[in-house]
């Protein structure tokens, strides 16, 4: 038996994060292929621009505003879609923030604001929706980590943690997903050119743009896998990577990010908004 795939006929698309990067990209994208999407960011006029944008779709788009670190929000959202627009059908967790963190700068901020967003923020929306799934009786749902959660990368020891646990929160929940008929996805990307990769201090190998990433995800969506990752032959290589002893882990990942070249240096890092939305 094969597991539930959203269709536009079966109900709304709910992605959070939309206002910019991987988030827009793919609500334009599924709003082009028919789908009822409703986009939730902090930045009430990008989402308004994104709603203009789709104008010419075939699909909608329909702007629900909301900060996922506040859990109260993020349960308007649900019930103005519950009452709006009726059934949501897929909810695709999208929103986060990268605060890159330096050993020789640690700041607790970073982990913090880090943890609110990234994973307490797709907490806040999981929460609502599987209830309203349950209730439903199907759903699926899609929570955007990254390979980033594989193994440490320099400056990710925030956002890396983050991703590293959203990986683990999805592998488990879905033991449970699956007996409630509610499909849970994996969505872990490798390097997309987006406002928060720009922040990035070593070469990105690989690098796709939001464009792509939004056209794999959307196939990924479709699919019955429980990953969706890319560019394939990156992933895999982390993947692998991995399984490395630790010695030669650390010596490999030093050697291609160049960061045993880098000096230890304390730089001026400016104060950073939600990038994925």
């Amino acid at each position: 038996m094969q597991d539930f795939v959203a269709r536009p006929e079966h109900g709304i698309v709910w992605i959070s994060g939309a206002s910019s990067g991987i988030g827009r990209a793919l609500a334009l994208k599924l709003a082009g292929e028919g789908y009822k999407v409703a986009v939730t960011a902090r930045d009430h006029e990008k989402l308004v621009e994104l709603q203009t944008e789709a104008g010419p779709l075939s699909g909608s788009i329909v702007v629900l505003d909301g900060d996922v670190t506040n859990a109260e929000d993020m349960e308007h959202v649900l019930a103005s879609i519950e009452y709006e627009h009726g059934a949501m059908a897929l909810a695709i967790f999208n929103a986060g923030v990268y605060l890159p963190v330096r050993a020789e700068e640690l700041r607790r901020d970073d982990f913090e604001r880090s943890f609110a967003v990234n994973l307490n923020g797709v907490v806040n929306c999981l929460v609502p929706a599987v209830r309203h799934m349950k209730a439903k009786g199907q759903g699926q749902i899609a929570i955007v980590s990254s390979v980033t959660g594989y193994g440490g990368l320099p400056t990710s020891a925030a956002y890396g943690a983050t991703k590293a646990a959203l990986i683990n929160m999805a592998e488990s929940l879905k033991f449970d997903l699956d007996k409630m008929g509610i499909r849970i996805q994996l969505i872990n990307p490798g390097f997309v050119d987006t406002p928060a990769t720009r922040k990035n201090e070593f070469p990105m190998p690989s690098l796709v743009s939001a464009d792509e990433a939004a056209h794999q995800i959307s196939a990924g969506l479709k699919s019955q896998a429980f990953e969706i990752t890319f560019p394939k032959r990156f992933t895999l290589m982390m993947k692998l990577l991995r399984l490395l002893p630790y010695g030669l882990y650390f010596r490999l990942v030093n050697r291609f990010t160049g960061w045993d070249e880098r000096s230890p240096t304390k730089r001026h890092r400016p104060v950073m908004t939600h990038p994925a939305e």
